[in-house]
């Protein structure tokens, strides 16, 4: 069984520094999101979403300032020192979350190999178009692995999935290549459509999109 990219994810030191990177990188304005309480952070969407990578969508990303601390590490590697210093410069492609139906046996599928990605976490947020519920590995460090290029995983329950209310956005993602994914990680998740070296050569995720201002490239080292 192979799993598709569900979302790219773009940490930012705050919403609206992500809205305004977002205008000035990519020539679009991401649409709304929502507000996720029990790791406090908030997000903005768009949909990037192409034949080859059907229902994509683009996460910016940011601590919650009007939210409590959740009492753990936040996902994404939000609460790292290096990370926070970084996206105080700009916003980060930082992961590429891989959408699965059988969570739970990809998760063994990769501790048999060696790999600890996490515990599956359940959320929910509201939407437009009615509850959004999921479930994401999420290690207890909050910590991404291999520089972020193995996927979080994600299966989302019921019929709703966020990329379905959402217009298109100008936007769409051309290629997406992680570098530094262990081969029998690869073995496990069996990625389609995305472009795997199992070789840590260059940047860990690099991201290829059509926009309104032509072809941009976003890579983790940026």
């Amino acid at each position: 069984m192979s799993n598709r990219l569900d979302h790219l994810v773009i940490a930012a030191a705050s919403l609206e520094q992500g809205v305004a990177w977002c205008e000035a990188t990519l020539g679009v304005t991401p649409g709304p999101g929502g507000v996720h309480a029990s790791m406090g952070t908030h997000n903005r969407l768009l949909r990037i979403a192409t034949e080859a990578f059907p229902d994509a969508y683009l996460e910016i990303i940011a601590i919650d300032p009007a939210a409590p601390a959740p009492g753990r590490p936040r996902w994404f590697g939000l609460d790292e020192p290096a990370l926070r210093e970084r996206v105080a410069q700009h916003p980060r492609l930082v992961t590429a979350v891989v959408r699965t139906p059988l969570v739970e046996m990809h998760r063994w599928g990769l501790i048999n190999v060696g790999i600890h990605p996490g515990e599956p976490i359940a959320f929910e947020r509201a939407s437009p178009a009615g509850p959004l519920a999921w479930r994401l590995l999420v290690r207890d460090d909050g910590a991404l692995l291999h520089g972020g290029a193995l996927p979080p995983l994600i299966e989302w329950k019921g019929d709703r999935h966020p990329a379905a209310a959402m217009p298109p956005s100008g936007l769409t993602l051309q290629s997406l290549r992680l570098a530094g994914l262990p081969k029998r990680a690869q073995d496990v998740l069996k990625l389609r459509g995305i472009e795997v070296a199992t070789e840590a050569t260059g940047p860990a995720l690099s991201a290829t999109f059509a926009t309104p201002r032509g072809d941009v490239t976003l890579t983790s080292d940026d």
